[in-house]
Formats: C-alpha cells, sequence, structure tokens
C-alpha cells in the first residue's frame, strides 16, 4: 500500500488553506472544498444510514455507492483526474430501476418521516442535492468530468426510492404532503 497518514496534524491549514490533490493551495471556502466535502458529508450520513439495520441488498449496496462517493471526492480535489465514468451512472440506474419496480406510483409528494432509517435516508437524499449544487456552481467555474454530476443526480433519486423501500420493509407508512390541510 502507499502513502500512509502518520501524523494526522500538519498545521498547514491553520491560515484557511488547504492543498488540492496536486499540490496546489487554496482557500478553504473554494467551490472546490465545498464540492468534495459536502460529498464527504454525503458519504458520513450513508454511513450514519448503514447504522440501521437494512436488508443484505439495500446494506451491500449502500457500502458500493460510499466507496464511489470516496473516489468522487478524490476526483472533485485532484484537477483534471478522472475517476466516475459512465458505467457507474448506469449502475445506479439499474439498482433504482429494480428498487423501484415494486412500489406504488406515486399521486402526492412525500414529507421526509418514518422510521430513523428511512428518515436518515431522507436526510442523505438532501445531502446528495447539496452536493450535486456544490459540483454545479464548481463545473461553472472549471472543467471537471461531469459524469460526476450525473451520478449524484441519480444518486438522489436511489436515495428517495431507498427510503420508500425502507418504509414499506420496516411497516412504515409514508406520509404523503397535503396542500391543504
Amino acid at each position: 500500500m502507499g502513502y500512509r497518514l502518520s501524523k494526522i496534524y500538519t498545521r498547514t491549514g491553520d491560515a484557511g488553506e488547504t492543498g488540492l490533490g496536486d499540490g496546489t493551495r487554496i482557500d478553504k471556502d473554494s467551490l472546490w472544498v465545498e464540492a468534495y466535502g459536502t460529498v464527504d458529508e454525503l458519504n458520513s450520513v450513508i454511513g450514519m444510514l448503514l447504522a440501521h439495520e437494512l436488508p443484505i441488498k439495500i446494506n451491500d449496496c449502500l457500502i458500493n455507492i460510499q466507496h464511489d462517493l470516496f473516489d468522487l471526492g478524490g476526483e472533485l480535489c485532484m484537477p483534471n483526474y478522472q475517476i466516475i465514468t459512465a458505467a457507474h451512472v448506469t449502475r445506479l440506474e439499474n439498482i433504482l430501476d429494480e428498487f423501484n419496480a415494486d412500489l406504488p406510483p406515486l399521486k402526492n409528494f412525500i414529507l421526509p418521516s418514518g422510521t430513523a432509517a428511512t428518515a436518515t435516508c431522507h436526510f442523505a437524499r438532501t445531502v446528495c442535492r447539496r452536493a450535486e449544487r456544490r459540483v454545479v456552481s464548481l463545473i461553472r467555474e472549471v472543467k471537471i468530468n461531469p459524469e460526476g454530476l450525473k451520478y449524484l443526480n441519480r444518486l438522489s433519486d436511489l436515495l428517495f426510492v431507498l427510503a420508500r423501500v425502507l418504509s414499506r420493509i420496516n411497516g412504515g407508512t409514508e406520509v404523503l404532503w397535503q396542500r391543504e390541510r
């Protein structure tokens, strides 16, 4: 295995800067850091979801997604580096179609609620949407691999569907939004 961190603190960020993977020094509130930092946050929320008792198929799916998100974060902190491909997006689409196949069609919006696992999945979805917005902001400034953005877009859809699946598995019901209540 390659380089390992033996000392966690370096003091190189004490003035509000950090380094990209290529060594370029940037401000910690730059679009780069916002993008890969939010992807990291999403990965952590998915870790929170994995702390719940989940069906093995969902558990394995989420672990694979965590690996992809770590790769995406690496891609976002290394200019001109590409890991996420169209095959990653297609894989998510196939998983999404499989989980969505048995769900009833929606006629209303669903409020983010339900069991702890379901609510955590909804939380992951909202963080994923924020990561997507951060990547869009970065794309406006620099040229990066567009597959990462597509991946996040599909992932937020998958997390929505997984929340619906978890709601049914755990005996919960979906709370439908009502315009006039």
